[in-house]
């Protein structure tokens, strides 16, 4: 069964969504709060990964119990918008290795289609941290994973973070993954019959990289 982890909002967490989804935030803002996001919900993901017990000694002389990751982990961003989550993760994670996949909808089919990937090549030995601003329809992300299973990756291995999804993507995506943990901001109302994310935040990746028309 898929969890699905949706952190409780508290004001600042309310505020800094406020501002991203404001049409008229201008981009260096847009960057900033959505960047401070991210960093919260990359520690939101880091929580869902094994740990063990282990026990240091402290400055003091004294012996302190506490816990480490218990497996190698990696993350993997989707092309483009993504990528906009890395630095969040290489803010938290020293020298992680981040791989990369490319997946375009086919205009004929309205199917994703895979057009690159590049991924560490011990990738099948990791946890894998997936990064993908938004979960709309689901088909994307589910492409992302099937390059990853492809790749030796175990499904409940697999950990989706995304700061907002639509309920279609979600129960979409969680049919054909159930063993995936998606780790979202917000969930918001529905798609539109653009298949767009209402009330959304509009195409992130526009307005995160100045690229928006």
């Amino acid at each position: 069964m898929t969890t699905v982890n949706n952190p409780k909002s508290n004001h600042q967490v309310a505020g800094l969504f406020t501002l991203i989804r404001n049409k008229d935030t201008k981009r260096e803002d847009f960057i900033f709060y959505s960047d401070r996001l991210i960093r919260l919900l990359i520690e939101e993901g880091l929580n869902c990964l094994p740990f063990s017990e282990t026990t240091v000694t402290t400055p003091t002389g004294c012996e302190y119990n506490g816990v480490q990751f218990a497996s190698k982990i990696c993350g993997v961003s989707i092309v483009r918008a993504g990528e906009s989550m890395e630095a969040g993760l290489r803010a938290v994670c020293k020298q992680i290795k981040i791989g990369k996949i490319l997946i375009q909808r086919d205009e004929q089919t309205a199917l994703p289609k895979l057009l690159y990937s590049k991924l560490p090549a011990d990738i099948a030995n990791r946890h894998v941290l997936l990064l993908d601003p938004m979960l709309a329809t689901g088909g994307t992300v589910a492409q992302a994973v099937e390059v990853l299973i492809e790749r030796g990756v175990k499904e409940e291995n697999i950990i989706f973070i995304n700061l907002i999804a639509a309920p279609e993507g979600i129960q979409f995506f969680t049919s054909k993954y159930p063993k995936v943990t998606i780790v979202t901001g917000e969930i918001d109302e529905k798609l539109n019959e653009k298949k767009y994310i209402v009330p959304g935040i509009g195409d992130f990746g526009d307005r995160y990289f100045g690229t928006e028309h």
